[in-house]
Formats: C-alpha cells, sequence, structure tokens
C-alpha cells in the first residue's frame, strides 16, 4: 500500500525539522566539511577541463587534480591572510574613519538641511551598540574572520576527499550489496556532480571575473583595502539576489569613511553597480543559464534557512546545498512530488522522467 502524498509530506517536515537541529548544532564540524565537498565539486570539474586542452591533455589526470588541489590551497592561505591582516589594519584606521564620518554628516545636514543625529544616536546605536566605526567594522566582519579561521579544516578535508573520491563509487556498491540499488545511487551522484560542478565551476570563473573588474575600480578610486574588498565582491555574489547588493554596500560605506565626499562615494558605488549589472545581466545568463531548476521563492527561503543556522557560510552554500537535496527527492518516485513543488520548470522534470 503507498502512501498518501500528505503523509509523505508530514514525514518529510519532521525529517527536515530533525535535520535543521542536527545542522545548527553541527556548524563547527559540518561548514568546513560541506566547503570542502563544494572545493572538490570546483576543483575536479576545473581539472577535467584542463584536460580537454591541448599539450594538457597528455599529462596525467591525477596530476592535473593535483594542481587543482594546490591552486585551491594556496588561494585559500591568500584569503585568510588577507582578511587577518585587514581586519587588524581596518581597526586601526578607525578612529580616523570615525572623524570622516561625522564630517560627512556634518556636509549632508548643512547643505540638505537634514538632522542626522536620530541616525547616528537611534539606529547605529541599536544596531552595533556604542557609535564607533571600530565596533561597526569587528561586526560586520565577524562572518568573514570565522571562515578564514576555518581555512586550514577545510584544506584537510579537501585533501582526503580529493584522494578518496575515485573510491567511492565502489564503496557504494559494496555496501548496498543490491546491484539495482547501488546503480540507483551511482546515477544520482554522478547527476549531482554534473549539475552541481558545473554550476558552481562556471560560477567561480564569473565571479573572479568580477572581483577582478572591481579590484580595477577599487585601485582607480584609491579605495583603502582594495583587494581584501575585490575578494569579498568575488566572494559574496555567490548569494543570489542579495550578495551583489551586499557586495557594493561595504566598499561604498568605507569610501564615505575613508574620504567623508559625496562625490567620490557615489562615483564608487555608480561603477561598481555597473560592472554588477553586466555581470549579473548579460555574462551570467550567457554562461550559466538556467542550470540549476530551483524556484526563485525557494532559492529566497534556503537563503533564509541556510543563514540563519550557518552565517554568511550558510549564505554562500544555500544554492548548492539546496540542489543536491532537490536532485535527490526528484530521483525517487515517493518524494518527487517534494522536487517538483521546488522547482522552477515542472517540464524539464517531466523530460528527464520520460
Amino acid at each position: 500500500m503507498k502512501n498518501s502524498p500528505l503523509l509523505n509530506l508530514t514525514l518529510a517536515l519532521a525529517l527536515v525539522l530533525i535535520v535543521g537541529f542536527l545542522l545548527e548544532i553541527g556548524q563547527p564540524i559540518l561548514v568546513p566539511v560541506v566547503t570542502a565537498v563544494i572545493a572538490i565539486y570546483v576543483m575536479m570539474t576545473t581539472a577535467d577541463a584542463l584536460q580537454k586542452l591541448p599539450l594538457l591533455n597528455l599529462l596525467p589526470p591525477a596530476l592535473l587534480r593535483a594542481f587543482a588541489l594546490v591552486v585551491f590551497v594556496l588561494a585559500l592561505y591568500a584569503f585568510a591572510v588577507v582578511v587577518a591582516s585587514t581586519v587588524t589594519d581596518m581597526v586601526n584606521a578607525a578612529p580616523g574613519y570615525q572623524e570622516n564620518i561625522a564630517h560627512f554628516l556634518s556636509t549632508i545636514e548643512e547643505q540638505f538641511h537634514i538632522d542626522t543625529s536620530a541616525f547616528k544616536d537611534n539606529f547605529i546605536a541599536s544596531t552595533f551598540g556604542n557609535w564607533s566605526v571600530r565596533s561597526i567594522i569587528l561586526t560586520v566582519l565577524g562572518g568573514f574572520t570565522s571562515i578564514g579561521a576555518s581555512a586550514f579544516l577545510i584544506v584537510l578535508y579537501a585533501t582526503f576527499l580529493m584522494a578518496e573520491r575515485s573510491r567511492f563509487g565502489h564503496r557504494i556498491a559494496t555496501a548496498l550489496g543490491n546491484r539495482g540499488q547501488a546503480d540507483k545511487v551511482e546515477e544520482i551522484i554522478r547527476d549531482i556532480n554534473r549539475q552541481i560542478g558545473t554550476y558552481l565551476t562556471i560560477k567561480t570563473l564569473i565571479n573572479i571575473i568580477l572581483g577582478g573588474a572591481s579590484y580595477l575600480i577599487l585601485i582607480f578610486l584609491q579605495v583603502d583595502f582594495a583587494l581584501f574588498w575585490a575578494i569579498m565582491i568575488a566572494l559574496l555574489n555567490y548569494i543570489p539576489y542579495f550578495g551583489s547588493l551586499l557586495a557594493v554596500l561595504f566598499p561604498v560605506v568605507l569610501s564615505v569613511a575613508q574620504t567623508g565626499s559625496l562625490l567620490h562615494t557615489a562615483l564608487l558605488a555608480a561603477l561598481l553597480v555597473g560592472a554588477q549589472v553586466y555581470v549579473g545581466n548579460f555574462l551570467e545568463p550567457r554562461l550559466v543559464g538556467r542550470q540549476l531548476n530551483l524556484s526563485p521563492f525557494v532559492i529566497v527561503v534556503a537563503l533564509s534557512i541556510w543563514s540563519a543556522l550557518w552565517g554568511i557560510a550558510g549564505a554562500i552554500l544555500a544554492v548548492p546545498m539546496t540542489s543536491v537535496i532537490v536532485i535527490v527527492l526528484a530521483s525517487f518516485d515517493e518524494t518527487r512530488f517534494i522536487a517538483i513543488l521546488l522547482s522552477d520548470r515542472v517540464g524539464d522534470n517531466e523530460k528527464e522522467e520520460a
């Protein structure tokens, strides 16, 4: 006797609540592991792409994968160093920034006859406690420093996952015993590898391009800590819809603190937003397309849930992790209706079933 869809939905919701609780309490352990798994997708897809190039196709696949791992380790190490040094330098520069912000607000008051005391005393005080640039910097950048602190574990996990990846399929077949079940699981894994790997690799390439363009803009306008903000812009662009807004907001606010000039800040905002618009509306749709079949509403909800569980790391990892869940749900008759509810294009699922 088949279970009714309502019963399946009830059981699924109960399972989600239990898993959500475990994810929250297991955050310190799970975030580095999941980040390492996501990084493996990027590295393997990159290594496979390199193997198709002339001359590089003569090299052993293991060597190309090792090269991708070394590049990842160096990039993560550089990220951790940049984050640590930038936070320290920014905190040291905070007193000067605070004076510039006070001057900027005074200019706004004189030119536009606006009282900014309520903004300083109420909004900032209630948000950050004591009204000081130093406290704001530590509050805002706290999530990024926690990511940098996990760099060693991420590298360690990624190294072992890379080494054991080739034996994973055989282990599944042996553990399940039933050849049909093993084939089904291997098919799901291949589907996940294909969709998530391609999406993450192209998205990473796009973010590198966006980060490079933003770095040139920041250097041109002489914004402090240009490399750090360029990295943050590239990293936050993994977050759909809201990531690009946050990415522009941070360096623009710093421009106010650094220069106290409305014109300089407006020019910086215009150029950074222009780069975001070009990437988001022209470059990304051409390269990424609509590979991950997720409803926009589901993406927003997923961002809310994962960021509530794991903070900034959860927001960055939300889309690929939710996509994995949808792919798994779509692979079984009992849960396929849930995958359809979470999907953006129902027709695609019907084609896959056919």
